[in-house]
């Protein structure tokens, strides 16, 4: 049987609920702070673990207090990565306000890197999905990341994430090359082709990739286009915070394609699973939701 296999960050989430951002050398008081694990391709992961989904995660863990909060973390869940690195591990401070919008302040580390060589023991050709992110592309091992994607047989998905803009331009075309789905939210989508009609940025960019494109509408769903658009609406709930919301939406389509579901339904079922995201802080769901998800794949 073939697998998933997820490439990228496992971040320590330093979580910090305010009312809103304070302005330049205000002081203010917290609702509350927590530490949790997060970073792309851990909320894309911790979906497909949930969902029993056939992974394999690529995820440097390295030294430091925040590398051992996130080998921790990693343990208690049971979900596996063997790459160690000698580098302490960073952060993520996320500021998250009273109406769930939130901020981040990253300090990268060892959790952003990449070696093409620690995919040397895998048959590459067992995947069918490859996941990969923009905040992976941006930093120093980029250019190895995405000239490791020639090495693959299966479908990229591509989530350029928050920061498109600071991407190498070159390897974003590198990637487009490569046919990848690409999920991303309306806002990154506006400013990784620069036109602001939705429909037209997602024809303009799919004429790049030649495939499918997903994007994110927050409260109002989600659309794709693969030659034609499907919109589909989302669910109403009651926003505690929006982190890990995106990324757990790419790790629900990613568990739906490889289910062999059509777009309609894994735009739905995203959907949904998004919207339990954002009611909790983090983004870990009650194991019944999960179990209810599963019995619908």
């Amino acid at each position: 049987m073939k697998k998933c296999l997820i490439i990228g960050s496992t971040v320590c989430d330093v979580m910090i609920y305010i009312d809103k951002l304070p302005l330049s050398q205000q002081d203010i008081h917290l609702k509350n702070q927590l530490i949790s694990v997060g970073g792309c391709a851990f909320n894309v992961v911790n979906v497909l673990h949930n969902l029993d989904i056939p992974y394999t995660f690529i995820s440097p863990v390295g030294k430091g207090i925040y590398g051992e909060i996130v080998s921790n973390k990693l343990f208690e869940k049971g979900i596996k990565s063997d790459i160690r690195v000698d580098e302490e591990n960073g952060c993520c401070y996320c500021l998250i306000e009273q109406n769930g919008d939130r901020t981040f302040m990253s300090y990268h580390k060892a959790e952003y890197r990449f070696q093409s060589k620690w995919l040397d023991k895998y048959n590459l050709n067992d995947y069918s999905y490859i996941y990969i992110c923009g905040l992976e592309v941006e930093d120093v091992d980029g250019e190895e990341l995405v000239k490791s994607l020639e090495r693959f047989s299966g479908q990229i998905v591509f989530a350029p994430g928050p920061r498109v803009q600071k991407i190498n331009k070159e390897l974003i075309n590198k990637i487009f090359s490569y046919k990848p789905i690409v999920h991303l939210n309306s806002d990154e989508l506006i400013e990784l082709v620069g036109i602001k009609n939705i429909e037209d940025a997602i024809i303009n960019l799919f004429n790049k990739t030649n495939n499918t494109v997903i994007t994110t509408l927050g409260r109002d769903g989600a659309v794709c286009f693969d030659g034609e658009f499907k919109y589909v609406l989302g669910y109403e709930a009651n926003v505690v915070d929006t982190v890990g919301a995106g990324d757990s939406h790419v790790g629900a389509i990613i568990s739906c394609m490889y289910k062999n579901k059509n777009l309609e339904f894994s735009l739905d079922f995203a959907n949904y699973l998004s919207s339990k995201i954002v009611e909790v802080k983090g983004i870990e769901l009650p194991l019944e939701i999960y179990i209810n998800l599963k019995n619908k794949l």
